[in-house]
Formats: C-alpha cells, sequence, structure tokens
C-alpha cells in the first residue's frame, strides 16, 4: 500500500520438544553433533529454543519464533520454576538434602533454596528424586549435587512454569495445550507478578 510492500506477518509458533539426551541445544554444530533443530524440522516456521538443557541433559524444551515469549520464560523477573527429575550416584542423604533446600555455595554465589520432592533410594545405592530450582544458571542442578558430594547420573526438566512435559515421547514435540496458552497469557498480562510458579 502507497508504493510500499506488505508482508505477511509471520505465524507464531510455539511448541515443547522433549530433547533427548546427547542432542546440543544450537542450531548448529562445528562438531557434527545433532542438534535440537532437526526435531523441529517440520513445522511450518523456523523457530530457536528458548534457554538451553546441555548436552547430557534431556526433557522440556520451548521452542519457539516468538520473541516476547521468549523474553518472559528467561528475564529472572519472572520468577519460573525449573523442575527436573534426577538420579545422582550414592545415597543423598537428610543432611544433604537439607543443604539443597537452604542453598549451596557456589562458584558464582550461593544458590536460592531447592525443593526436593519425591526421594527415592535405589536398589542400586543410588537416589532418584525431583528437584525444583527458581534460578537458570549454567548447570546448576548437577554443580548444586557435585556441591554436596554427589555426581549427576541422569538429569530430566519435567516442567517449566505452567509447562509440564508429561508423557512426551522423547524427540517429540507438541504445541502448547489451551490451560498452557492461558496461563502464559495470563503472565504477559502481569509482567510483575513477585513470583510464578505454576
Amino acid at each position: 500500500m502507497d508504493g510500499h510492500a506488505v508482508h505477511p506477518e509471520e505465524t507464531r509458533i510455539t511448541v515443547v520438544l522433549n530433547k533427548p539426551r546427547g542432542v546440543m541445544c544450537t542450531a548448529s554444530d562445528p562438531q557434527g553433533r545433532p542438534t535440537v533443530m532437526h526435531y523441529v524440522k517440520d513445522l511450518p516456521a523456523r523457530v530457536y529454543n528458548v534457554g538451553r538443557l546441555d548436552y547430557d541433559s534431556e526433557g522440556l524444551l520451548v521452542m519457539t519464533n516468538d520473541g516476547e515469549l521468549a523474553y518472559r520464560l528467561t528475564h529472572p523477573k519472572f520468577k519460573f520454576d525449573k523442575t527436573y527429575s534426577a538420579i545422582c550416584n550414592g545415597a543423598l542423604s537428610a543432611e544433604e538434602k537439607s543443604r539443597l533446600e537452604q542453598g549451596v555455595m557456589l562458584e558464582d554465589g550461593i544458590t536460592f533454596p531447592a525443593r526436593v520432592e519425591e526421594l527415592h533410594h535405589l536398589q542400586n545405592g543410588n537416589t532418584a528424586f525431583n528437584i525444583t530450582i527458581h534460578e537458570g544458571r549454567n548447570r546448576q542442578v548437577r554443580r548444586m549435587l557435585a556441591a554436596v558430594g554427589h555426581e549427576t547420573l541422569m538429569l530430566r526438566r519435567v516442567a517449566l512454569g505452567p509447562l509440564r512435559l508429561g508423557s512426551l515421547a522423547s524427540g517429540s514435540h507438541r504445541p502448547l495445550t489451551e490451560e498452557e496458552i492461558a496461563a502464559l497469557s495470563h503472565i504477559s498480562a502481569n509482567p510483575f507478578d513477585s513470583d510464578i510458579t505454576n
């Protein structure tokens, strides 16, 4: 119109991907390792990962071309809970669990208190549990467990704020549910809520 080209607005696409272990959260990898882009190449528009899961971790990863949504999901002021299903080597003691829940000192400062739930000591001597953190530091859960003397054997993100991994198969993606869209819309309308966890 008026001599100016009109470009159609790109359709906003957001999916939840169950990132497999051994996959990079990058568009490409110079070493030729698989990346998350392989798992969303069927989508009608290019999307990008919101935040990261390290190479050895798996689970819930948001992929979107919606810059505003990506901002809301990553900016510290929104304080999204991040819940992981984890297995560590050895028996996680009550004292070590308490340290995680009170906050542990890492090289980049003390962590916010975590929630450790559904703790089970496995027959092989290792420990399975869920841990919820409120920050997004690099490899944070692994470093927290190392700080209390344990190696992380498995780490799967199962929830991010109102988003849930559920029974989504590894390597598969799904669109957001109506409930998730409504929850994220609420966050958009209330950007200065003090804490958003569900």
